[in-house]
């Protein structure tokens, strides 16, 4: 018996992608014969999916689905048995395979592969964010960040940025210069947002001058003279206590302790709001 018009639902807990591909490359098998396919995403209880089968009988339609949750799958075989239609569990087979190979319980999360998508474009975004407003590039940056980063030269801004980044946060950083008054869009916002950075001058003496030597620069320079480094420890701390934003001494800390700070910092800013 040949039936020349046949129904495909692709019943998922998501998006149903993955179904409709496997659906549609094995339709293509078949010429001359009319399938429709009809997705129904993000079917996540018993109830939906009664709809969905009393709508497929109707059409003697055949299900293909990708359900992670053990209990939807059970129920939805059930009901086709009873209902006398065919099904074709996609993801199940594959999941018990590597469960028995791995010996580890896979986490039944509902449409977890779109929101690890999301979670890398959100890192992708945040460090083009970083990149964009390192430095004081664009004060603009401020407005749109999570976290702004503020200190003199060496004080790890940059670092610390790309690392709270790869972390999902956006971060710009500017760097304090006495000579330069900081940009009026530093106290456009809430200092809450804002970290100061500072470091032991005999510290920053010595980063700077390994820095001057990397550059092939005499040690002598301002850059790495520690009255000047006392000056410009000075004057940040002073534009910190204006702001009055939380300050950080990163005097012999790893990037990933600093980072663990900020975190806590403004998670407990999150918090008391």
């Amino acid at each position: 018996m040949t039936t020349q018009n046949t129904v495909i639902y692709i019943i998922s807990d998501a998006l149903g992608e993955t179904a409709e591909f496997v659906s549609r490359a094995a339709v293509a098998q078949f010429l001359g014969v009319k399938i429709r396919i009809r997705r129904v995403p993000y079917v996540r209880d018993e109830l939906h999916l009664e709809d969905i089968m009393e709508e497929a009988v109707a059409e003697q339609a055949v299900l293909v689905y990708t359900l992670v949750l053990q209990n939807l799958r059970d129920f939805l075989e059930e009901k086709a048995i009873e209902k006398g239609l065919k099904t074709v569990d996609i993801l199940g087979p594959l999941i018990s395979a590597l469960a028995s190979q791995t010996g580890l319980k896979p986490t039944h999360i509902p449409n977890i592969i779109h929101l690890l998508d999301e979670q890398y474009f959100r890192k992708v975004e945040a460090v083009e964010f970083a990149v964009k407003y390192d430095a004081g590039k664009d004060f603009r940056g401020v407005f749109y960040a999570d976290v702004v980063l503020i200190g003199v030269s060496r004080t790890s801004k940059t670092p610390l940025s790309m690392y709270l980044a790869h972390k999902g946060l956006k971060a710009a950083n500017i760097p304090l210069v006495p000579e330069v008054n900081p940009p009026e869009e530093l106290f456009s916002i809430s200092p809450k947002k804002v970290i100061g950075l500072t470091l032991r001058p005999e510290l920053l003496n010595s980063i700077r001058t390994e820095r001057l030597k990397t550059l092939g620069l005499g040690a002598d320079s301002d850059y790495a003279n520690l009255e000047r480094i006392i000056q410009e420890l000075e004057y940040g701390q002073s534009v910190m206590k204006r702001l009055g934003c939380p300050i950080i001494d990163v005097t012999s800390k790893a990037v990933e302790e600093i980072a663990s700070m900020v975190l806590e910092i403004l998670y407990k800013e999150d918090g008391n709001e």
